[in-house]
């Protein structure tokens, strides 16, 4: 993983956060590249948003989100991905605690 998507990361996860709040987060994932159907799920794997936001961990939440960093890393695209997370005010973000 580049310096870039490890920095992202570790911002993610400043200040207590989780992971961006499901509409904010459906938006990120939508800006994922190369995003596909794979059996009865989705590569990547979809954000833990509607039903499965209450059943996930703040530590599942997170996991998920490192994941689309990486793939995003790895696919292209970091750099709007990047944008887009760090203009989030803490408001659009779901933290420890919440």
């Amino acid at each position: 993983m580049n310096e870039t998507a490890k920095s992202l990361i570790a911002y993610c996860s400043e200040n207590g956060r989780v992971c961006p709040l499901p509409e904010k987060w459906n938006q990120l994932w939508e800006k994922l590249p190369n995003r596909a159907r794979k059996g009865a799920g989705w590569e990547p794997p979809l954000p833990l948003i509607l039903g499965a936001w209450n059943y996930s961990s703040g530590l599942e939440k997170m996991h998920r989100l490192s994941e689309h960093i990486e793939w995003v890393e790895k696919h292209g695209n970091l750099s709007e991905v990047e944008v887009f997370l760090r203009n989030l005010s803490e408001n659009e973000w779901h933290h420890l605690g919440d």
